[in-house]
């Protein structure tokens, strides 16, 4: 709707994670490094940890552009099944026709496959997201998977993503053997804003923007305020601020407008300050009302006993002046 009149060729804020507008940090380039050792360095198991919407979606597609492409991986996200719905999960991924075999045969089917590929030179990689829902008895059957080996390597190269929960998981006494065999440790946080600048400018590039004006200084700065630099929350937050500076026919984004596509996407948050707005008043109002009834009294008791108060005074001068 707005991209004619932005100049863009494509939609730049975009939900659906797209490699193609991976903005690198200093972390996601770190963390995209050690994915990829983890993977071609036969490591066995590595964690990718980081709060929902930091980018690990986003990430493990790069991953999968940069690995060879005879490297092959099976991903699995759904992770609520139990772990002979995810050894299913996996066979059918990598292509192994066991599926009506009993546990122990679809075991045996699958290191047979990985078997054949290390001995023709290639490396099987298993990405489990969401790892942070598998149950800790399914994270440890998942450990046993890293029992399949040769002399000298891992026949399985094995990536748990997860949200910082994950951590937590892991650190349960009854996972300490899978915590022996993690090799690499790796965690994105949140944009800077600095990184969250460069992340808007990056994407409307990225899209065909000529403008690098769209954002101003003062939509940025509001933007990382509301965000607190999540990337996904900045996709959504850029993309109704577009759309509302559409709507509007202004070809500057400017605080005003981030304030307006926060309000129309965070109703909840207006409704609050509202109802804080109204207690505040209610505060103010109890105050100066109560204040009034007793500056109201006092006038009634002074004008009540104001004769003897000004003879007390007056007899209290005619004393001093004796």
């Amino acid at each position: 709707m707005y991209l004619s009149f932005y100049g863009l060729r494509e939609h730049p804020f975009g939900t659906t994670p797209d490699p193609r507008f991976l903005f690198l940090t200093s972390g996601h380039r770190e963390a995209l490094a050690q994915l990829t050792y983890g993977v071609e360095g036969d490591k066995g198991c590595t964690v990718l940890t980081g709060d929902i919407g930091t980018g690990k979606t986003t990430l493990l597609r790069a991953l999968l552009w940069k690995l060879d492409t005879t490297v092959a991986v099976a991903s699995v996200s759904d992770s609520t099944l139990p772990f002979e719905g995810l050894l299913e999960c996996i066979l059918e991924e990598f292509g192994v026709k066991a599926l009506d075999a009993s546990h122990a045969r679809r075991l045996l089917a699958l290191k047979s496959f990985l078997n054949e590929r290390h001995l023709a030179g290639l490396k099987t990689a298993l990405i489990l997201d969401e790892a942070q829902n598998l149950s800790p008895s399914t994270l440890e059957q998942v450990r046993l998977l890293s029992n399949f080996e040769a002399p000298g390597a891992k026949l399985l190269q094995i990536l748990l993503v997860g949200q910082p929960e994950l951590g937590a998981k892991l650190a349960l006494p009854e996972l300490r053997q899978l915590r022996q065999r993690i090799a690499l440790r790796c965690e994105l946080g949140p944009l800077s804003r600095e990184e969250t600048r460069q992340y808007i400018l990056s994407r409307l590039r990225i899209a065909g923007a000529h403008d690098p004006g769209t954002f101003t200084d003062g939509a940025i700065e509001s933007i990382v305020r509301h965000s607190g630099g999540i990337p996904r929350v900045i996709n959504i937050l850029c993309d109704h601020c577009l759309l509302i500076g559409y709507a509007d026919q202004k070809p500057r984004i400017d605080p005003g407008i981030v304030a307006e596509a926060w309000r129309q996407l965070h109703p909840e948050y207006s409704h609050r300050r509202i109802l804080a707005g109204r207690s505040k008043f209610r505060r103010w109002a109890i105050g100066t009302l109560t204040t009034l009834a007793f500056m109201a009294g006092l006038g009634i008791a002074l004008q009540t006993h104001g004769g003897s108060l000004v003879d007390l005074a007056c007899s209290s001068g005619g004393v001093s002046k004796r």
